[in-house]
């Protein structure tokens, strides 16, 4: 089979090849019990406690941890109910830019071995970015709209 035919059938596909499929939808799952977590003690620690770890403003914390738990939601409930599967590479690209900052803000007052944590789930959530490219099919976003749901 020619690279074009496979293209044209879709080959490329990480539904074509189980392997990958699975290992994304591990990784996926992972990162969203992750995120839940990681956003859910954003939530329901008081902010006094969370500014006594993290130099940032509450109120900024509180919102990453709502972010991050959106983008968990993100990274499965379009898979699994088949509903809008471009909001998943989205979700988890969202994910890696609060991981960039993460991992800036761990370099700054934690050094390099606490910048390694969010550096290697940025770098998770960009492999689910890249591996679930195919369910952003070119062309589907005119101004924002979602035209392959």
């Amino acid at each position: 089979m020619t690279k074009t035919t496979m293209e044209r059938q879709g080959a490329g596909s990480p539904e074509n090849r189980p392997v990958m499929n699975r290992a994304l939808w591990i990784v996926q799952w992972l990162l969203a019990v992750l995120f839940l977590f990681a956003g859910g003690m954003k939530l329901a620690l008081p902010i006094e406690a969370m500014t006594r770890q993290m130099p940032l403003p509450g109120l900024f914390l509180r919102f990453i941890g709502v972010c991050e738990m959106l983008g968990a939601i993100g990274l499965l409930l379009p898979g699994l109910l088949r509903i809008r599967r471009s909001l998943t590479p989205l979700a988890a690209g969202g994910l890696v830019v609060i991981m960039i900052g993460a991992t800036v803000v761990m370099l700054l007052i934690g050094g390099v071995a606490a910048a390694l944590m969010p550096l290697v789930v940025g770098l998770l959530a960009a492999f689910v970015v890249y591996g679930r490219r195919a369910w952003t099919r070119k062309g589907n976003f005119i101004r924002g709209v979602d035209l392959a749901a």
